[in-house]
């Protein structure tokens, strides 16, 4: 892999302009593909969900799936753009060995949705996205390399295609240049496609998970020296899988791109790899030349003309947007921004909403959330969404909290036998013996035996210095597996020893 020379990121922002540009694919979560009645899900034996239409099979035909039509529209109204009255289907002509008609089945100059945008905040600042298209066409199989070094199609041994993907609704959103967000570029760049995903999970149109593909973006960068008004040549760095990817894919464009143009060279227009490992692009091919993919209207599909009494009846059944709702949960949870933003940052919003809605306190649920299953999330590099545990159950543990059954600390332990597969919150509490000892017998038995033991912190409680008693009390947490009820444990020591506090 040939890597490339790269200009300090600062340096490169003092001399260039980035402009971007994001092309979004998302797969839409239809139980049947586009254009047939295949099944659609992921991960299921390669080549078990085609048919003779998905297969390109001699006289078979296209009918097209009304859900994702409908899902398309939804996508659109969220975006704020206009919708078609009327557009059809598009063949666009090339050679790919994971499409099986070579040919795929897209929107060209009549896209279903158009002249949107999409309002985001970055580093406190407003920024609009504008939108040049939302448009459904048909995803493509799936080719595997096998052999070589990089998992591409050089080097390797031979190839592989799984055509369970080929015709699964694809819609693309495709953005128009951003200029102006000069140093930001990278954090408008992931903050756009962050919020993107939001929209779809709030509209239900699509799992959006990034790392099964389901939603992908390419990245469009190119420079122009500070002072021009003539924008450079951008390069388009392919299916980029991740947030944190997408920042990095653009910061390193930047980077490179900045060292060919002070080096005297010029930027080629092509695809580019992105390289998880390095964060940095290679070239792929070239884009210098026009592409003639040929696009002719789709002869065996009928053009979509969406009723306008149809459409305005989607736009106002639209869910709350991702950007409303956090606004309105802030204020109702009494949170500031920063707050607000580590825990959308943490994928913890909508974790929490439904902990709260199970009947936990806010402040509590993203106590839990935000801390504990945070940090056991990222032990073990997973999402907390994945985590086994479910809003209603952090729910209980808070109810178990309040009414003083538990401590904090064996709240941890409760979450950590849930998490670890041993029952509901009060199983594990039966289960591992965990609930606090509020017996006052008991308790001031095990009061008894600590004071007993220690002496010396005992003789220097009853002498005034109150603040000893906290080794007793710890003592006392100890003796009885951190069970105690720490305040009424303080409290039966110092009428033991004869203290008021």
């Amino acid at each position: 892999m040939n890597v490339e020379t790269a200009m300090p990121y600062d340096e490169a922002l003092d001399r260039y302009e980035p402009v971007l540009g994001l092309e979004t694919h998302v797969e839409l979560g239809t139980e049947s593909k586009m254009f047939c009645g295949c099944k659609t899900t992921f991960g299921a034996p390669p080549n078990t969900q085609v048919c003779p239409t998905c297969l390109a099979l001699p006289g078979s035909l296209p009918t097209a799936n009304a859900v994702a039509i409908e899902s398309t529209i939804r996508i659109g109204l969220a975006l704020n753009c206009s919708i078609a009255e009327w557009c059809r289907f598009a063949r666009k002509n090339y050679f790919y060995p994971d499409m099986p008609k070579n040919y795929q089945i897209s929107q060209y100059d009549e896209p279903l949705c158009f002249d949107g945008y999409l309002d985001i905040e970055v580093d406190g600042k407003p920024v609009r996205i504008e939108i040049e298209r939302v448009h459904l066409e048909e995803d493509t199989g799936k080719s595997t390399h096998v052999g070589g070094a990089t998992g591409r199609i050089h080097g390797a041994d031979y190839s592989i295609v799984d055509y369970n993907r080929a015709g699964i609704p694809l819609v693309e959103i495709v953005t128009k240049p951003i200029p102006g967000t000069d140093r930001l570029a990278p954090e408008v760049a992931k903050a756009y496609v962050t919020e993107l995903r939001e929209i779809m999970r709030s509209l239900g149109v699509s799992d959006v998970r990034m790392e099964e593909g389901s939603l992908r973006c390419d990245v469009n960068v190119s420079l122009m020296p500070r002072g021009s008004s003539e924008w450079g040549t951008r390069t388009e760095t392919k299916n980029v899988n991740s947030l944190r990817s997408v920042e990095r894919a653009v910061r390193s464009e930047i980077e490179r791109q900045a060292a060919v143009l002070a080096g005297g060279g010029r930027i080629v227009q092509e695809t580019r790899h992105f390289h998880e490992d390095t964060g940095s692009t290679t070239s792929g091919r070239s884009k210098e030349e026009a592409q003639d993919y040929r696009y002719f209207p789709e002869p065996d599909l009928v053009p979509i003309a969406p009723d306008r009494a149809w459409v305005a009846e989607l736009k106002a059944a639209l869910p709350e947007l991702p950007s409303v709702k956090r606004k309105r949960l802030r204020a109702e949870w009494g949170l500031s921004e920063l707050d607000m933003e580590a825990m959308h940052n943490a994928d913890a919003i909508d974790l929490v909403e439904a902990t709260v809605a199970a009947g936990a306190p806010a402040a509590d649920a993203r106590k839990w959330w935000m801390g504990e299953l945070a940090r056991r999330a990222n032990e073990s590099g997973s999402a907390l969404a994945e985590l086994p545990i479910t809003p209603a159950q952090i729910a209980r543990v808070t109810e178990l909290v309040a009414s003083g059954a538990l401590n904090d600390k064996l709240a941890r332990e409760v979450l950590e036998g849930v998490l670890a597969g041993e029952g509901a919150p009060d199983e594990v509490v039966e289960k591992r013996g965990l609930k606090i000892v509020n017996d006052e017998g008991e308790l001031s038995a095990i009061v008894d035996q600590v004071i007993a033991g220690n002496a010396d912190a005992a003789d220097k409680v009853r002498s005034g210095k109150v603040a000893a008693a906290g080794a007793l009390v710890g003592g006392v947490m100890k003796a009885s597996r951190g069970k105690a009820d720490a305040a009424r444990a303080r409290e039966l020591i110092l009428e033991k020893l004869g203290v008021s506090d």
